[in-house]
């Protein structure tokens, strides 16, 4: 029996790296996959489609099922037939893992409003997108009557929780991942949806181009080292969110090797207060002692 045995779930950017890791273990513990890849470069180009029929193909090897999907999860047509997928070949649908991603790093002064444009886009819409069409879905299951135990997990960044020079774009579309993940979980809740994120930090084609991180994500040359950068150790924590009896909602967690962390949501900290409008003269002399 595995964790994950009669779920159906959907997988964005599922065709390398950590979504790759993804599928495999949710197949392995017994869940029907859609796996979604577009095949394009690291930037967002257009490439072949072929990562998502190899996964498919490893999945089916292992006696799995699996289906590849490569519709563009930016685009509202694209996220509605994406679910519609899972529909067609599955009957239906109980976890949506949003992975989907693309870097064009910059500095803020050399980020060309393309560049801003196209990982705003593919990240915090190609998130917004999916979720949209699955929520619908799933209130109208709720709404007939039916149970609903469904599981979204969303893919937020360091980048965007605690900054990083050189990605404004993505660590951006990352905080609003974030956010998004925490609002989705209050909204849908009544409906029976759950809604977490995760922060991972593994070694995939965006790391090793990360500015600060190339030299880190490398593999241990001993067998014997645990390879902390490793995709495969975030995906257990992913499907763990996915299963059926999960409680956790509105969280965000970073993962790294054998690290996991719940990250605490903005919070208010130190204080100024008087019981009268500040003057300017006042607030000069004051704000100060807030950091």
């Amino acid at each position: 029996m595995g964790a994950l045995d009669g779920r159906v779930a959907i997988i964005t950017g599922a065709g390398r790296g950590i979504g790759r890791e993804h599928a495999l273990l949710f197949a392995a513990e017994g869940a029907k996959v859609v796996v979604n890849d577009l095949g394009g470069g690291l930037d967002g180009s257009t490439g072949e489609a072929t990562p998502a029929e190899e996964v498919v193909a490893e999945i089916e090897a292992m006696g799995g099922q699996a289906l590849a999907n490569h519709d563009n999860v930016a685009t509202w047509d694209g996220g509605e037939r994406l679910v519609q997928s899972a529909l067609e070949a599955f009957g239906e649908l109980h976890v949506l893992v949003n992975n989907a991603g693309i870097l064009r790093d910059r500095v803020l002064v050399n980020l060309s409003e393309e560049d801003w444009d196209a990982v705003i886009n593919v990240h915090l819409k190609g998130h917004f997108v999916p979720l949209h069409h699955a929520a619908n879905y799933w209130r109208e299951q709720a709404k007939a009557g039916n149970v609903v135990r469904a599981s979204v997990i969303n893919t937020s960044s360091t980048s965007g929780l605690l900054g990083n020079v050189g990605q404004s774009n993505y660590g951006a579309a990352k905080a609003g991942i974030a956010a998004l993940s925490v609002i989705a979980a209050e909204e849908l809740g009544r409906y029976g949806v759950r809604v977490n994120a995760i922060a991972p930090a593994a070694r995939t084609r965006m790391t090793e181009s990360t500015p600060g991180l190339s030299d880190y994500v490398v593999k241990p040359s001993d067998a014997a080292v645990f390879d902390v950068w490793d995709p495969a150790n975030i995906s257990p924590l992913v499907a763990t969110l996915a299963m059926e009896d999960c409680a956790a909602t509105g969280q965000v967690f970073f993962v790294q090797g054998g690290t996991i962390r719940r990250f605490q949501n903005w919070t208010m900290t130190t204080t100024l207060e008087k019981d009268d409008r500040w003057s300017v003269s006042e607030l000069a002399a004051q704000l100060p002692t807030l950091y």
